[in-house]
């Protein structure tokens, strides 16, 4: 189990970093904490640019077969229209589940 937290880690790890730059405006980090222990990983980093992510993942149903990583986190970014946009959100066997007061809110499960 330590590899497969260790391997979700570096993967969203690897995702925030293959984020296009834009080479205009270099942003440098202020903050940057991980710890990837055997029960689950957190992280945070925030640049100078506005950015910042926190997020935590904790194993559920330990040496289960229905074993799983739930994650919760939030990012936030300043928008070309100069606003500070967060996105908080859980995924776990419910999915990704994002909020933010940009994002519609719409009820799962209800069809038309």
């Amino acid at each position: 189990m330590k590899y497969t937290v260790a391997v979700v880690f570096a993967t969203l790890l690897a995702v925030v970093l293959a984020v296009p730059v834009d080479n205009s405006q270099t942003a440098s980090i202020l903050r940057l904490e991980s710890n990837v222990h055997e029960s689950g990983y957190n992280f945070g980093w925030e640049t100078t640019d506005g950015q910042k992510h926190e997020e935590e993942g904790k194993l559920t149903n330990p040496g289960a077969e229905n074993e799983a990583i739930a994650v919760r986190g939030s990012f936030s970014f300043v928008a070309d229209d100069g606003q500070t946009y967060t996105v908080n959100y859980v995924a776990d066997e419910n999915g990704f589940q994002p909020e933010g007061a940009h994002l519609p809110n719409v009820p799962i499960g209800i069809h038309a």
